[in-house]
């Protein structure tokens, strides 16, 4: 009987590897031969006792191809790892004959075709994982017949339709995730009386209605909680408080309004929290520092009033603060300060006022208290952030000098003051102290002169510039064109020149990724040269308004046939309008107005 079986497991083992079209690695070549007993195989385990093959590894080894009929013939097997692999098509009906089965991972791969009803006939099953395949359909209700599962992972497939009620008497689950799918119609309230229940994962998907107030009624070991990205609505249930093992909560990008209760400050294990992109309203309860080991707060998007509570500053575990867009007033406490594993802090867009809080804190790696009312100097402290990679400051009513100590955080990848009342030139030597800038926004500063510095060129990561609305004076440097990366450059308004080529134009056509180019209201004096031809065809928007430049608009105008918005208007352009301006078929915007121009508007114009 043994060497019946032992035959038979080879030649079903053969009958995959006929399947498989890639093995790139030669897992399989080099092993799966029947000169070599099977049980030697890559990947094959046997029992000791019967020496029937029991357990099948072939994860991660880049397989591609599909699964035999024959493959239900391995009766013995217990365990099935065919994770992260490139296996595609549907799973044949004949694995309904692996009765044995206790762990079955098939994530990872490209399988398609419905959800096997006749997951739920694999009744010794304790761990089934499906994840990120192309699995459509629904979810069969048959699967709560394999009524020993403990994970269900079928989460990042294209599954559509209801969660099946049936699920709910799955009562040994512990892990139940259906995320990244197109699931519908509310969570049955059967799932919540999962006793065993530690991890439960939904977000990804279009499903509505309430949660049961009793929802953690039962749910006594619950972890981890994942319902964002769904059009779940209706009151955030105060029984939350009684997951007290919960250290996972989002419920974020719903439609949950109300308050938020200050029974929340009961889950004293709660190491993230994310109820962002709500409906919510209210203030933030002071009991919300009782959480003693939150990482990570997240409340943004909500229509929240009120002040910071202080007791916030309480939560030393604090990494991650995410507050923007809400209606919150008031000061900043100066106790935030003392949160001293902080390194992201979000509180744009919101009503805070009063002399910004100074901090010596080295953590923050992303600060942004943009769009907010803070007022008086911006602290030379700043400079002691020195793991900084991200400073938004900008529309506030910060006044004063700029702390040049800023331009020597050398981690900086991106710099935010534009709108302030600030004084400010850039220092020489920018493109040394700043390495790894790629976005630097200083747009409508109230007193920013000087000139633009040539070691600008320097900030070789550079992607986005932007000095408009300011005092700048000086040549436009010739090196922005070694700034190759740079995808926006806004310049307008200043009081910025060129030579009588306008050399730095030409000097731009090597930035292929530049999309946005903006120069008006400055006096160039000059004719556009035939080199903007060669600009790339990322281009979509040029404007040289009020440039005061004149000559003829050149013909090779339109080899830059994706722009979408193009203004040279308020100059002293003269001649006809090129007939190349028939290529331009994506433009949407054409300003020539209070120039010179003479001749005929001809046909093709009004065809774009």
């Amino acid at each position: 009987m043994a060497q019946t079986n032992i035959t038979t497991d080879q030649l079903a083992l053969l009958s995959l590897k006929s399947q498989i079209i890639s093995d790139p690695f030669h897992y399989l070549d080099g092993s799966w031969s029947p000169a070599t007993y099977v049980c030697r195989w890559v990947g094959v385990t046997c029992g000791s006792r019967h020496q029937q093959v029991k357990s099948l590894n072939l994860s991660n080894m880049t397989l591609t191809g599909r699964i035999p009929q024959d493959f239900g013939n391995l009766i013995f097997l217990r365990s099935l790892d065919l994770g992260s692999n490139n296996f595609i098509g549907n799973l044949p009906q004949e694995m309904a004959h692996l009765h044995r089965l206790k762990f079955l991972n098939l994530s990872f791969n490209k399988f398609s075709g419905e959800v096997p009803s006749w997951f739920g006939f694999l009744f010794q099953l304790q761990f089934l994982n499906i994840r990120n395949n192309s699995f459509t359909g629904s979810i069969p209700p048959s699967l709560s017949n394999a009524s020993r599962l403990e994970t269900l992972e079928i989460s990042a497939n294209l599954l559509q339709g209801n969660i099946p009620e049936e699920i709910g008497n799955l009562h040994n689950l512990n892990v139940l995730s259906i995320e990244h799918n197109q699931l519908t119609g509310s969570i049955p309230f059967t799932i919540f009386n999962i006793s065993r229940i530690e991890f439960i994962a939904f977000s990804n998907n279009s499903l509505s209605g309430n949660l049961p107030n009793g929802l953690c009624n039962r749910l006594s070991i619950l972890k981890r909680l994942r319902l964002s990205i769904n059009k779940l609505h209706g009151h955030i249930p105060t029984s939350f408080s009684n997951c007290s093992q919960l250290q996972i909560l989002s419920p974020s990008k719903n439609d949950f309004d109300g308050p938020i209760h200050s029974e929340i400050g009961r889950l004293s294990n709660l190491k993230g929290m994310d109820l962002g992109f709500n409906h919510l309203t209210g203030i933030i309860p002071q009991e919300i520092g009782n959480l003693v080991n939150l990482v990570d707060l997240g409340v943004e998007g909500n229509q929240i009033i009120g002040s910071i509570p202080i007791s916030i500053c309480s939560i030393s575990s604090l990494q991650r603060l995410s507050l923007w867009r809400n209606n919150l007033k008031g000061p900043l406490p100066r106790e935030i300060g003392n949160l001293t594993k902080m390194q992201f802090l979000y509180l744009t867009e919101n009503r805070l006022t009063g002399p910004y809080s100074k901090s010596d804190r080295k953590k923050y790696i992303l600060y942004y208290i943009d769009e907010n009312r803070f007022t008086g100097e911006i602290p030379k402290e700043i400079r002691n952030l020195v793991e900084l990679e991200e400073l938004a400051l900008e529309l506030n009513s910060f006044s004063g000098s700029l702390p040049m100590e800023i331009f020597n955080i050398s981690r900086l990848r991106a710099i935010s003051l534009a709108s302030n009342n600030i004084s400010a030139t850039l220092p020489p030597n920018i493109g040394s102290t700043l390495p790894n800038i790629e976005g630097l926004y200083m747009g409508h500063l109230t007193n920013l002169v000087g000139t633009i510095p040539h070691s600008i060129s320097n900030c070789s990561k550079l992607t986005l510039l932007d000095l408009s609305g300011n005092k700048l004076s000086g040549l436009i440097p010739n090196s922005l064109g070694y700034l190759t990366h740079l995808h926006i450059l806004h310049l307008w308004g200043n009081n910025l020149t060129s030579d009588s080529f306008l050399s730095f134009l030409t000097s731009l056509t090597n930035c292929r990724n530049l999309r946005f180019l903006s120069l008006a209201f400055n006096p160039l004096n000059a004719m556009l040269p035939v080199s903007v031809r060669n600009f790339s065809k990322s281009l979509v928007t040029f404007s040289a308004a009020a440039c005061n430049i004149n000559g003829q608009i050149p013909n090779e105008v339109g080899n830059l046939t994706n722009l979408i918005d193009l203004d040279l208007s308020i100059n002293n352009l003269i001649g006809s309008i090129p007939t190349s301006t028939s290529n331009l078929r994506n433009l949407q915007r054409l300003n020539l107005s209070d120039n010179k121009l003479t001749g005929f508007i001809e046909d093709n114009i009004c065809k774009l």
